[in-house]
């Protein structure tokens, strides 16, 4: 079996794939995920804690199936978090695990002024797109930030583009405006709201399926056009009202980190 977990700043999202899938053979990203937890990223847990965690999600799936993963696959924009995964991986698996780091073959070439500094989890998700959908392609994250990432005809990743997230947007609005609360992020009646919190609702949903748009519209200017994808804990969410992302994919920085853990242990 094998473990991925994708670190972001708000939520971890952990899955558990079968190893007897091959996973260049994967049609899908989640094809061989057995199962799949999130949790919130905790930059003070320890390695013990996250391994009592992680144990407890995989004895809910199967008794002693810890016992079983034989490869661990890390992507994670928190250093301390990534710290603790890896003393887990060690101490309670006796794994030396992949992580998504400079050095760690990928087998895409990163066209950015500095590839160092893009983030492990986006890498993840433009060799997923590449081996899934070719190219030319936008991966449209929806986290803690909505990012695109842009991956060529050639499978090179060119970039993208990085905007506030919708929940972060949200809180910053409640934080500095007294007369506002926090709403339920579900479609509102119509686009003009006839309620404080319909009004919200439309602003979140519409805003910022209209922000991708124009960021994939603004893209495609320049590269041509794009097969678009969506993914993040808010993809399925805001995608159904974008003119321009054509399929949500949750599991897309999971399927990369299994892509990844291949090239690296083979």
């Amino acid at each position: 079996m094998l473990l991925t977990v994708d670190v972001g700043n708000s939520n971890t999202v952990i899955g558990l794939y079968d190893a007897s899938v091959v996973p260049e053979d994967a049609t899908t990203a989640g094809e061989g995920l057995l199962n799949n937890w999130r949790i919130t990223t905790d930059r003070n847990r320890t390695s013990d804690e996250l391994a009592v965690v992680i144990g407890g999600f995989l004895g809910l799936h199967r008794r002693h199936l810890i016992d079983e993963i034989r490869g661990i696959a890390i992507s994670s924009g928190v250093p301390r978090v990534t710290a603790s995964l890896r003393e887990m991986a060690a101490r309670h698996f006796t794994i030396a695990p992949v992580v998504m780091e400079p050095g760690v073959r990928t087998g895409i070439p990163v066209l950015t002024d500095n590839p160092r500094e893009v983030g492990g989890d986006r890498i993840a998700n433009a060799i997923a797109a590449w081996h899934l959908y070719g190219g030319p392609t936008i991966v449209v994250d929806f986290g803690t930030a909505t990012t695109c990432d842009v991956i060529s005809v050639n499978g090179e990743y060119l970039g993208g583009v990085i905007a506030p997230g919708v929940n972060i947007s949200l809180d910053a609005l409640f934080a500095r405006t007294a007369a506002l609360r926090a709403v339920e992020l579900v479609e509102p009646r119509s686009v003009i709201g006839k309620t404080t919190t319909e009004a919200l609702q439309s602003g979140a949903i519409y805003g910022f399926a209209g922000m991708v748009d124009g960021l994939v519209n603004r893209i495609e200017d320049e590269i041509g056009k794009c097969k678009v994808v969506a993914t993040g804990g808010l993809g399925p969410l805001i995608s159904p009202y974008s003119a321009t992302i054509e399929l949500n994919e949750p599991w897309i920085t999971l399927h990369g980190l299994r892509l990844v853990h291949a090239k690296n242990t083979r």
